[in-house]
């Protein structure tokens, strides 16, 4: 526990009804004593208790609450201040000044956060839940992070390294009978152990997938050729009027974009210029970054117009889609002459918005691809992600090696194979790692 007191706001810069001001570190509720007075003299500052007072500024005071959390019963694990005062740059400001007076310093970003980590309040993936919750946008993202928080990843990780220490106690016990047959069964039973390690490794990356779905939300491509109707669909599609809509043929020039959330899942649409040939310079730009979207994109949404017989730029745009995951759209059949297409398509109209929550159905299925959204444990940290595949990849040179090692470098790999895992939660992993993943966070957390 490290000696000196850090002070940070940890509510937005800017006018609220409450601003918040946090303070963490070895004897800092002296130095709250000189910055408060509680309104009542006979009341005592006790842990978890909010008291009412007259909060320090300096050249005034703010009248507000401060709280006194002892260690090690604090978000940091150390005695922990919280003065809550009003909203406000100025005064939330004159706290922290006057704080600094007093020899407290300002806190790095996430270093509340980290202090917690160090004083083994939480493990390191637990407090990378912390700030995947704080810029969470979506259902799933936010499930998925407070299944960090929880420890879910630290459990499974913890319970495979149980597996490892049981590993490394029966080869120490073995070390001392050299007998041939007793190495090889040894081995054996190490040889199924290690087997059920990577299984259960390899069912949690296979959540890779769905993590990307969850942490980047779905980039959706609305395409097809001019006025068949994409910039309507995007408006339907988000139940606001955020592209131009006009008859007039090349409107949109530029990707407009917009998202909603559907199911919990972000879906970020990207209207596209009508593909199309053109001798307009600023057009062929569009139609250029249209052809590019469509490639970058996870669906594409091919709008095709259902009031007029297939044209060859109809078919162009079949043939340019084909190879990508791709929802074939049939607008304007509120029009009563409308196509027909021996593919699956969705019929709609973006004008009078009919089917568009059919079309939105479609397009979850399609992205989720049966992957379980809602699963409490399913990996979005790129870092975790890592981490596993070379996890898999020490599996693998174990199961190389195992008959032919003696037991001595077998003990050696499953070592190695059990630090690589401390990684996910901190226990082995290097301090300027841990700095770095800190850093990402805001001040006050």
């Amino acid at each position: 526990m490290v000696d000196d007191v850090i002070i940070a706001l940890s509510t937005p810069v800017g006018k609220s009804g409450i601003g918040v001001v946090r303070m963490s570190g070895k004897n800092c509720l002296d130095i709250a004593k000189k910055m408060f007075t509680p309104l009542n003299k006979n009341v005592d500052i006790i842990p978890n208790l909010m008291v009412l007072g007259n909060i320090n500024l300096g050249s005034t005071t703010d009248i507000g609450f401060m709280v006194y959390f002892k260690a090690p019963k604090s978000y940091t694990g150390e005695d922990t201040i919280e003065f809550q005062c009003h909203g406000g740059i100025a005064v939330t400001q004159k706290i922290i000044e006057k704080a600094l007076s007093l020899g407290v310093r300002l806190a790095e970003p996430g270093e509340f956060s980290k202090r917690a980590f160090l004083n083994g309040k939480m493990s390191l993936d637990q407090a990378e839940g912390v700030i995947d919750t704080i810029n969470a946008e979506s259902e799933s993202e936010l499930k998925a992070s407070s299944g960090l928080q929880k420890g879910i990843l630290t459990k499974t990780i913890e319970n495979i390294q149980d597996t490892l220490i049981d590993i490394m106690s029966e080869i120490e016990v073995n070390l001392d009978y050299p007998e041939h047959d007793i190495e090889y069964a040894t081995k054996e039973k190490i040889n199924n152990e290690i087997d059920k390690i990577y299984t259960k490794i390899s069912n949690l990356l296979k959540t890779e997938q769905q993590g990307k779905i969850i942490k980047n939300g779905v980039n959706i491509a609305i395409v097809g050729k001019t006025n068949v109707g994409k910039s309507s669909l995007l408006n339907a599609l988000l139940g606001t009027e955020q592209a131009i809509v006009t008859d007039i043929e090349g409107t949109t020039r530029d990707v407009v974009i917009g998202s909603i959330e559907y199911k919990g899942i972000k879906f970020n649409f990207l209207d596209t210029a009508g593909i199309r040939q053109t001798n307009d310079k600023v057009e062929n730009i569009g139609i250029e970054k249209a052809k590019q979207v469509l490639k970058e994109s996870d669906i594409v949404l091919l709008v095709i117009d259902g009031s007029k017989e297939l044209d060859n730029q109809d078919k162009e745009n079949l043939e340019l889609t084909k190879d990508k995951k791709r929802i074939i759209v049939v607008n304007k059949i509120d029009i009563k002459k409308f196509i027909k297409l021996q593919e699956e398509t969705v019929e709609i109209s973006a004008k009078n918005n009919i089917n568009i929550e059919k079309l939105k159905e479609k397009i979850y299925n399609k992205a989720i691809d049966g992957c379980d959204v809602n699963n409490t444990l399913v990996l979005t940290n790129a870092r975790h992600l890592e981490v596993l595949k070379s996890a898999i990849r020490e599996i693998k040179s174990i199961k190389e090696t195992i008959f032919e090692n003696s037991l001595d470098l077998v003990a050696l790999d499953t070592r190695q194979l059990y630090e690589k895992l401390g990684e996910i939660t901190g226990e082995t992993i290097d301090e300027k790692v841990i700095d770095r993943i800190f850093s990402k966070f805001c001040l006050g957390k």
